[in-house]
């Protein structure tokens, strides 16, 4: 698999307001969108081009914590997981389709 530093989300990001108050984590819609952003970019590919096929979140991202992304070819598409310190927090499928 390629990897790629995908992300640090610091204690003043504006999700963490509500995300939850007392115990926050970056939102799971966060983690992904940065991770297509990534992978679109890696790919040469419109963000809008991108589909996700399945998603599944592990574990919780505290602030600070620094995401890696790994991500390999696969019949189906782009196979990605997101890690930190080399522990996973979420996989799934991407497949790359026409751009609307």
């Amino acid at each position: 698999m390629a990897d790629m530093l995908l992300a640090e989300f610091g204690p003043e990001h504006p999700a963490f307001a509500g995300h939850f108050p007392g115990d926050p984590m970056v939102p799971g819609a966060l983690l992904l969108d940065a991770a297509l952003a990534a992978l679109a970019k890696r790919c040469g590919v419109p963000y809008e081009a991108l589909q996700v096929r399945s998603a599944k979140f592990l574990t919780p991202v505290r602030p600070g914590e620094t995401v890696r992304l790994a991500y390999a070819e696969s019949p189906a598409g782009l196979d990605f997981q997101l890690a930190v310190a080399g522990a996973a927090v979420a996989a799934g499928l991407v497949s790359v389709v026409a751009a609307r």
